[in-house]
């Protein structure tokens, strides 16, 4: 069975830093990828990874802020995001797809974590 388990969001201040880790069980993928869904908006690309290479992918809203990376050994994702503002406020969703690049286009990936809350306040 297949389970990916986030953790790692909160409430942090507009300027400050959270890391998200993203736990995958069950088998290996492609590519791994973050997406975000804010109140009344649809989920949108933060960041993904190629697990073969590492070669990246990101939003143009968190490049140069936010580094996606993953840990083969413990089959795990990470999202630093750093100097967070208001904006970046959303539900952060980890996803796993057997795409072969780390693509931007969520219909492409087949599994999803539960979500975890990133806040930041002004």
């Amino acid at each position: 069975q297949v389970q990916l388990v986030e953790s790692g969001g909160g409430l942090v201040q507009a300027g400050g830093s959270l890391r998200l880790s993203c736990a995958a069980f069950g088998r290996t993928f492609n590519a791994m990828g973050w997406f975000r869904q804010a109140p009344g908006k649809e989920r949108e690309f933060v960041a993904a990874i190629r697990w073969i290479g590492g070669s990246t992918n990101y939003a143009d809203s968190v490049k140069g802020r936010f580094t996606i990376s993953r840990d083969n050994a413990k089959n795990t994702l990470y999202l630093q995001m750093n100097r967070l503002n208001p904006e970046d406020t959303a539900v952060y969703y980890c996803a796993a797809t057997r795409a072969t690049m780390p693509t931007p286009n969520l219909y492409e990936y087949e599994y999803w974590g539960q979500g975890t809350q990133v806040t930041v306040s002004s």
